[in-house]
């Protein structure tokens, strides 16, 4: 276990006390412990939230666009987006 003095400023200090007192936790160090895990889970890896592997999964079973090659995707793709932002910019 690592043990670290820290400056919180006031706003940080009452989300933490809210957290203590809303999962009763025993101190801030807890809260912190919280607030971390918590982050990791929103922030860190949201590939791995169900509702990512639900949409991962849909957009496996849809029918890829043939493109053929890179070529054929530039002439495709890079034409119609310069003349989209002449469109927009005019």
């Amino acid at each position: 276990m690592v043990q670290a003095f820290v400056k919180l400023n006031d706003e940080t200090n009452r989300i933490l006390n809210i957290l203590k007192a809303k999962y009763g936790l025993n101190d801030k160090s807890e809260a912190i412990n919280l607030m971390a895990h918590q982050y990791k889970q929103e922030i860190l890896e949201p590939e791995l939230r169900p509702a990512y592997i639900k949409k991962a999964k849909k957009i496996m079973k849809e029918e890829p666009i043939p493109i053929g090659t890179s070529d054929d995707f530039k002439k495709r793709y890079e034409k119609k987006n310069v003349r989209n932002i002449r469109q927009t910019t005019s």
